[in-house]
């Protein structure tokens, strides 16, 4: 019986031995599983990892091209606008010669105009005058009412045309504060 004990000794200790060689292949076989699992699962982690840093740079790309665009876009209305400032300037600047060239023109004409009026109002005023002693010497030999009469008629006659000469040149006079001027221009033309 002995060797029945020894016999079923060595069996256990055989099954034993089996068991603990099939544990260690199991636990081998689990880790190399699980380590197949964590280089799968840091693989295809990786692979997302990629993709999502592939997206991302695709984006940035993206909207790099865009900022680019846009600023180009800025830029060239910012041209455009500074053209149409400068060119507008230049309108305003055009305009205001034209307008002081227009001032000058005009207050020559003004000027050429008043002292043109003046001059005759003289003319008239002397013309008037010149009447008005003709009509006194032509009035001096006649006698009583023939002599009253012929001299007030001549007299009547040169104010009338006075006053007619000075209304028409107040009425042409506009309003103008360049006194000296005229009086200068009027004193050259009577000289």
């Amino acid at each position: 019986m002995a060797t029945r004990k020894t016999t079923r000794k060595s069996e256990l200790a055989r099954a034993g031995e089996h068991l603990k060689t099939a544990a260690k292949e199991v636990g081998t076989a689990v880790s190399h599983k699980i380590e197949n699992m964590g280089d799968r699962v840091s693989a295809s982690v990786t692979n997302a990892k990629k993709k999502v840093l592939k997206r991302r740079d695709q984006a940035q790309r993206k909207i790099g091209s865009l900022v680019k665009k846009a600023e180009a876009q800025v830029a060239k209305a910012q041209a455009q606008l500074s053209k149409a400032g400068a060119a507008a300037e230049r309108a305003v600047m055009s305009a205001e010669k034209k307008l002081e060239a227009t001032k000058r023109r005009t207050g020559k004409k003004l000027a050429s105009l008043q002292a043109s009026a003046e001059r005759k109002v003289r003319a008239l005023q002397k013309a008037a005058g010149k009447q008005a002693s003709a009509a006194t010497k032509a009035a001096a030999p006649t006698k009583g009412a023939a002599k009253k009469s012929a001299a007030k008629k001549p007299a009547a006659a040169p104010a009338t045309a006075k006053r007619a000469v000075a209304k028409k040149a107040a009425a042409k006079k506009p309003a103008a504060k360049k006194p000296a001027a005229k009086k200068t221009t009027a004193k050259k033309t009577a000289g």
